[in-house]
């Protein structure tokens, strides 16, 4: 039975994910930073379901934090098999409108935080020779995002480490995957009024913005030992919206 730690996971994509981890018996690290109240709700539902999951807080940011949480995961289940970088924010704003500290937040969780986290459960999966590392990037990674120039970034941060990561531990064993998905209905686009959502929607080939089930789908598949020769690669799960 493989452990599994996901960041981000009280919420949305990360939530779904863990949900799809625990029905395929997976032992489940519920990672959340302020969401607790959401995060021992979801992993009761988890335990309600016959599965085992373990609510862990962290700030991605601070790198103290995120070891002490890999070692309390560790004592818990044993190991961490598999690694879901999912924990990130968003924020929409002019670039000639963006601050220093703007910019700052927006790498130090998005791209600071899954270093660290990297960091943390890296030693026992090189000792092992064996794991599973899924970055939750975005389809502004791939293609760059209007008013969104550091969101676009950082993300496109997260698919170049992706890859380099990839050809480092693949000699370990360790597989280093990202999937990036289009516009998901989410709490990251709660701010959208109906227009806006409706243009989206528009511009997706399939008609219709994708569920976080549909993220977490990739997730769990890039993960899986189905996906046992696929490493450094990028998923986008989008409708179409990128091709």
């Amino acid at each position: 039975m493989d452990t599994v730690l996901i960041t981000g996971a009280a919420t949305g994509i990360g939530r779904a994910a863990a949900l799809c981890f625990a029905k395929s018996g997976c032992r489940v690290a519920v990672h959340y930073n302020k969401s607790e109240s959401e995060a021992r709700a979801l992993c009761a539902e988890i335990a309600a379901r016959g599965g085992r999951a373990l609510p862990v807080q962290a700030d991605v940011r601070d790198a103290a934090q995120v070891n002490a949480m890999a070692r309390r995961v560790t004592e818990v289940f044993g190991r961490i098999d598999v690694l879901v970088n999912n924990a990130g924010i968003a924020q929409a704003k002019l670039f000639t409108d963006l601050t220093s500290d703007d910019w700052d937040d927006m790498f130090n969780v998005n791209v600071k935080g899954v270093f660290h986290c990297c960091q943390s459960v890296l030693p026992g999966m090189i000792s092992r020779k064996s794991g599973s590392i899924v970055n939750v990037a975005s389809i502004w990674g791939l293609a760059g995002a209007s008013c969104e120039a550091h969101y676009s970034a950082a993300k496109a941060a997260v698919i170049g480490l992706t890859k380099a990561l990839a050809k480092e531990l693949g000699p370990s064993n360790i597989r280093v995957n990202a999937v990036a998905p289009g516009v998901i209905d989410t709490r990251m686009i709660a701010h959208m009024d109906h227009d806006a959502r409706k243009a989206l929607e528009d511009e997706t080939p399939l008609g219709r913005l994708g569920t976080a089930e549909d993220a977490a789908q990739a997730i769990c598949f890039l993960a899986s030992y189905n996906a046992g020769f696929i490493t450094g690669q990028v998923l986008s799960p989008n409708g179409g919206f990128v091709i």
